[in-house]
């Protein structure tokens, strides 16, 4: 009996060990790579203008038509729904109180003032890599911003998930907290590009598959993800299922305005990034953006989506004339006749705006349709630069039956593929 308690209190402290070894915390500051948009000398609250748009705190902090950074946006998960917070400076309801060191832990390590866990829906899991200087710069600019009292809402988790301390464990799991690192091998500009995507954008939060713990699959790093109903494609240098056979013009330009031509419009989730963030890059971040992209390694992901430029159906079409249908999809083209044609065209070329344009697209090409299905129900609707780029939401005028119909004869007639949407599936979309 002896022996086996000098074994269990062995393991105990062991186990114990191992937890405050993994949780531990990088106490350093950090440096960051040259961001030519946030210059290290620049002032605090004009460098943390940049950063915070870099880092996308608009998409997440301000429900659309609310007051900026009050908080309340919904994340609906598999385990419940959790709002973001309020971060003005509001000392009652935001982080006016905060100091400079609980605003740092809370954004690098994801600890509140109060010593409670956030939850990464919150991705200090990538910025932890971002440098103290730059925090607090982002933090210079919210105190600087108009104080909002608006209480949070709380989130609506069922147990254990409601548990915050549970997330100590999680940590231990799957988080280490770490500064960037740039790699001396590579060139100012790619360490450049790498900081942008990953500690300030946190691409990889929406575009990486999660594991059953909802933590990020390290070894599957960019290769798509599902993000509130909305695909966010692979964006890996694969030549088959990413982006390594778009050219550099392509992805800058899709980086700028959300549009390449002959690949892909934005909408959704990464819509909002382009509105709110990826917009206001410099050219030479953008460009920086770009020669880091080139060199992610490439990966199928999961459910892979293979593009066809031209397909029987609209090389067989012109802008106003239908070809190479079948009757199969006669319900889904009758639906586009009368409420797609006049804007997208019958050839995917789109009119009055290249934000039409359907052609070549990876949401036309998926099977599953989940971006198309997204699109039609909840319309487009987001401002690059002086332009407004605007689709009307068809969810309250068509029942779920023809929005399926509809949404795979788009696949069907525009991607060559047999479209998998089906009406119970459009019902469950609704309800995202």
């Amino acid at each position: 009996m002896k022996r086996l308690f000098i074994s269990l209190l062995i393991l105990i402290v062991i186990g114990v060990g191992a937890f405050f070894w993994l949780t531990r915390t990088d106490g350093t500051d950090g440096t960051a790579p040259l961001i030519v948009g946030a210059p290290s000398g620049a002032n605090p609250v004009a460098r943390g203008e940049y950063l915070a748009r870099a880092a996308d705190c608009t998409a997440c902090h301000t429900v659309p038509g609310g007051k900026p950074f009050a908080g309340g946006m919904a994340f609906k998960l598999p385990f419940g729904t959790i709002y973001s917070s309020n971060i003005t400076a509001d000392p009652e309801t935001g982080i006016g109180t905060w100091t400079d060191d609980q605003f740092v832990r809370a954004v690098r390590e994801g600890v509140r003032n109060d010593g409670k866990h956030l939850y990464p829906a919150f991705p200090y899991t990538s910025y932890t890599e971002l440098s103290r200087s730059d925090v607090l710069a982002i933090k210079a600019w919210l105190f600087a911003q108009p104080k909002v009292r608006q209480a949070n809402r709380e989130n609506d988790l069922g147990f254990p998930f409601n548990q915050r301390w549970a997330m100590a464990f999680w940590n231990a799991a799957f988080f280490r907290s770490h500064r960037f690192e740039p790699d001396a091998s590579r060139p100012p500009a790619w360490n450049s590009g790498a900081y942008l995507a990953g500690a300030l954008g946190h691409c990889g939060e929406c575009h990486t598959p999660r594991n059953i713990g909802f933590a990020v699959e390290r070894g599957n790093a960019l290769a798509g993800e599902v993000v509130q109903g909305w695909r966010a494609y692979n964006i890996t240098a694969d030549h088959a299922h990413g982006v390594g056979q778009w050219s550099d013009e392509a992805l800058a330009q899709y980086i700028r305005t959300g549009h390449a031509d002959g690949h892909a419009s934005a909408s959704g989730p990464m819509g909002e990034a382009v509105e709110h963030s990826l917009q206001y890059l410099t050219p030479e971040d953008t460009s920086a953006l770009v020669s880091w992209l080139r060199t992610v390694p490439a990966r199928e992901g999961h459910d892979p989506v293979t593009v066809d430029p031209k397909p029987a159906a609209v090389a067989a079409s012109g802008a106003w004339t239908p070809g190479g249908d079948t009757s199969a999809t006669a319900m889904g083209q009758q639906l586009f006749e009368g409420a797609c044609a006049s804007c997208h065209q019958w050839d995917g070329g789109g009119q009055q705006t290249r934000y039409a344009s359907l052609a070549g697209t990876r949401g036309v090409n998926d099977p599953s349709g989940a971006n198309v299905t997204q699109a039609i129900l909840a319309g487009v609707n987001m401002r690059v630069a002086d332009n407004d780029v605007y689709m009307p939401a068809f969810g309250h005028a068509y029942s779920d039956a023809e929005v399926a119909a509809l949404a795979n004869y788009v696949i069907a007639h525009f991607g060559g593929k047999e479209g998998r949407v089906t009406p119970s599936e459009v019902a469950r979309r609704r309800a995202l």
